[in-house]
C-alpha cells in the first residue's frame, strides 16, 4: 500500500472584526473630510486673509458693518418664523396621523409626500410658488374671479390680492415658500416622538383621575417638549441656511445673508471673496450653536422615551 501524502492546510489571511468594521465607515469618512472639514478650514482660513494671500482682520470687522447685521438680522427673522409657524402645524399634522385616529391610507400618503416635500426647494420650488401666486398665478387666476364688497357695500370686481398689499416676492412670500418644506420636515421629525408616548402613561394617569387635557399638559407635553424644541431648532437651521430658493424667488432683493454670501464671492459688490468666507464663518458659528442645541435636546428626548 502506497503512503497517503500529508495534506497542508492553506491559512487564509483575515482582517481582525474591528478592522473590517472600520472599514464599512471608511466611505462617510472620506465623505465629511472631502465635504464638510476641508471645505471649512478653506472658510476658516480664507476669513484671515486679503486678496494677496497675506493675515488680517478686515474680513472679520465686515461683520459689524450695518449692512451685514441687517442681512443677519433678516435671515434670522424668517427662519423664527418659519420654524415656529412650520413646527406649530407640522406637529398638528403628525398628531392627526398617530394619535388622532386618522385612517391609515392617509398616514401613509401623508408620510410619503412629507418625504418628498421636504427635500424640495431651490429654482423649482419657487418657479411652483411663482406659477401658483405669482402675479399670473393660477391661485391668483381664481382669486381674480371672486367680488367683494368694498366700505360703501358696493360690489367690486375682480379681487386681486396684489392689490391689497399682498406679493409673492416680498418677505411674506418667501415665509409662504419655505412653510412648504419647514412643515413636511416637521412632520417627519417629531413623528417618531409622538409614537414614543407610551400608552402605560396615559393608562396611570387616566387611574389617578387625570382628564385628557391634565394628560396632555402634565404628562405627555412635558416628555414631548425637548423633541418639539428640538425639531423647531432644525427648522431653524434648515431655514437660516437655505439661498437657492429665496436667489431664485425674490432675485436677491430680500436681504438674506446667504444671498449677500453670494454676491460677495461672484463679485457682485465688492469682488472680494475673502468677505464672503468671513460672512459665512458667521454663519458657520450661529448653526454651530443650533446643531448644539438640538443635540442635547436630542439626547434629553431619547433619555425620556427609552424608559
Amino acid at each position: 500500500m502506497g503512503q497517503t501524502l500529508p495534506v497542508h492546510r492553506v491559512r487564509r489571511f483575515r482582517l481582525p472584526q474591528r478592522v473590517t468594521n472600520w472599514l464599512g465607515l471608511l466611505p462617510f469618512f472620506l465623505f465629511v473630510l472631502v465635504f464638510l472639514i476641508l471645505p471649512s478650514v478653506n472658510l476658516f482660513a480664507g476669513a484671515f486673509k486679503d486678496q494677496s494671500g497675506r493675515f488680517t482682520l478686515d474680513n472679520i470687522n465686515l461683520l459689524s458693518n450695518t449692512y451685514v447685521l441687517k442681512s443677519y438680522a433678516v435671515s434670522l427673522q424668517v427662519s423664527v418664523i418659519t420654524s415656529v409657524l412650520g413646527g406649530l402645524f407640522g406637529f398638528a399634522v403628525a398628531y392627526a396621523i398617530t394619535l388622532g385616529h386618522a385612517p391609515r391610507w392617509m398616514r401613509a400618503v401623508l408620510i410619503t409626500f412629507a418625504g418628498l416635500a421636504a427635500n424640495f426647494g431651490g429654482v423649482p420650488l419657487a418657479f411652483a410658488f411663482i406659477a401658483t401666486l405669482g402675479r399670473t398665478g393660477f391661485i391668483t387666476a381664481l382669486l381674480k374671479q371672486i367680488c367683494y364688497a368694498d366700505a360703501s357695500g358696493a360690489q367690486v370686481c375682480p379681487f386681486n390680492p396684489y392689490d391689497h398689499g399682498f406679493s409673492l416676492y416680498s418677505l411674506t412670500g418667501l415665509v409662504l415658500a419655505y412653510l412648504y418644506f419647514q412643515m413636511p420636515l416637521m412632520v417627519l421629525t417629531i413623528t417618531p416622538a409622538l409614537e414614543g408616548l407610551k400608552k402605560d402613561w396615559r393608562e396611570a394617569a387616566e387611574n389617578l383621575g387625570a382628564n385628557r387635557r391634565q394628560y396632555w399638559f402634565h404628562v405627555a407635553l412635558p416628555i414631548l417638549w425637548p423633541s418639539i424644541l428640538g425639531a423647531m431648532i432644525l427648522l431653524f437651521g434648515s431655514a437660516f441656511g437655505a439661498y437657492a430658493t429665496a436667489q431664485a424667488l425674490t432675485g436677491g432683493s430680500i436681504s438674506l445673508v446667504t444671498i449677500l454670501i453670494g454676491q460677495q464671492i461672484r463679485g457682485d459688490v465688492l469682488n472680494n471673496p475673502n468677505e464672503g468666507y468671513a460672512l459665512a464663518l458667521g454663519m458657520v458659528v450661529v448653526m454651530a450653536f443650533t446643531i448644539a442645541g438640538y443635540t442635547i435636546l436630542q439626547r434629553r428626548t431619547t433619555r425620556w422615551l427609552n424608559l
